[in-house]
């Protein structure tokens, strides 16, 4: 197939944002209290499927148990899992018809009589990316769960929950070598664009990770790559998960210190908080950040960004980060809240690797003569 000639700010699909995330699982009564211990709520249920729709601000999560449908067939390869995820478009048919012009691998969603036809390709792992253009706009629009879902008996179809209001990216995780393959395929497919690379390097393993960004800005999927010495993170959880493909999730807030506490409350489990050189650093790395640094240790939040002391009055750009621990199979949730910083927290992954080095020579472990 030829590529097509297009400007890095061209929208060839459409793209308008996540719709949702699909989730499937090998027996029922596995995603439901993950999806309750992040504040969301079962809303609606299809009308002839095994499938339920939790919702929590603007963010939709699907859990699909429907026998012998694409999710679980997924689910009997990699357990517990994202098996998919639906994208906003403007125009779903023109959009289906483009994507498969581009290369894209084509999908055949069965349906029943009187359901909606939801056109979709092939994606990471051999997940399906559905394109959606029935969803609620600024003109009451109906959506697709208007016509295929039915609403739970007096519930709030739009909860507030934990305070999340929408999917601020999703992260892959690919095999060595293949970090070219997926970063093209978006490229080619929906012309996303990279708008960060950064390799990270610990004592032992390291990682490499390019986010790309779709046109519209809305949809941003950073690929994560083992490093070269192997054995890390990414190695762990293609071997857990049998394969590539979605490793977290992230919701966005407005207020991530009183999100976390209504998220402990409910019992989401959080990855082990930084160490205290971590957050006495804060100062030194960020001057001028203007957090609670108290608030934030306690709570484990970590933070990342840059601040511009040379300007008077100049207003720090930060963002604030926490991850739960794994959730569904080896995925697992990222919480942030962005004051004006469009990164991914790449500054936390050397800072984290420098506090923990601080903390050894505090306690001796670790001479500064040494090479770590």
């Amino acid at each position: 197939m030829t590529r097509h000639d297009h400007s890095l700010f061209d929208n060839p699909l459409g793209l308008d944002g996540f719709e949702f995330v699909e989730f499937s699982a090998p027996h029922k009564g596995v995603l439901e209290p993950v999806f309750a211990a992040m504040g969301f709520t079962l809303v609606a249920r299809h009308r002839s499927k095994d499938v339920q729709l939790w919702r929590q601000g603007g963010i939709n999560l699907i859990a699909n148990y429907e026998p012998r449908s694409p999710a679980a067939y997924f689910a009997a390869e990699h357990g517990a899992s994202a098996c998919g995820m639906g994208w906003r478009v403007r125009d779903a048919a023109k959009a289906y018809a483009e994507a498969i012009e581009r290369g894209a691998e084509p999908v055949d969603v069965k349906t029943g009589p009187m359901e909606l036809r939801l056109p979709a390709i092939r994606g990471i792992g051999g997940s399906i990316i559905y394109l959606i253009d029935r969803y609620e706009g600024e003109e009451g629009d109906l959506s697709i769960y208007d016509i295929d879902f039915v609403y739970e008996p007096g519930v709030d179809r739009h909860p507030v929950g934990t305070g999340f209001k929408v999917i601020d990216h999703l992260t892959h995780n690919v095999y060595g070598g293949r970090m070219a393959h997926w970063a093209e395929f978006y490229e080619r497919v929906f012309g996303f664009r990279e708008i960060r690379y950064f390799d990270i390097k610990g004592e032992y393993t390291g990682l490499t990770s390019k986010a790309m960004t779709a046109p519209d800005g809305k949809i941003r999927i950073p690929l994560n790559e083992e490093g070269k010495a192997g054995g890390g993170q990414i190695e762990e959880f293609l071997r857990a998960y049998n394969g590539e493909g979605i490793q977290h999730i992230a919701f966005l807030c407005d207020d991530l210190v009183s999100a976390w506490d209504r998220l402990k409350a409910l019992g989401t489990p959080f990855m082990t908080a930084p160490p205290a050189t971590y957050y006495d650093m804060l100062d030194e790395r960020l001057p001028g950040h203007g957090e609670p640094v108290a608030e934030l240790q306690v709570r484990g939040i970590l933070l990342d960004g840059s601040t511009n002391t040379d300007i008077p009055g100049g207003d720090p750009r930060l963002l604030l980060q926490i991850f739960s621990e794994t959730m569904i199979g080896p995925v697992f949730f990222e919480f942030i809240q962005r004051k004006r910083d469009e990164g991914f927290g790449e500054g936390n992954f050397t800072a984290l690797f420098e506090s923990i080095e601080r903390d050894q020579l505090r306690r001796g472990a670790l001479n500064a003569g040494e090479t770590v």
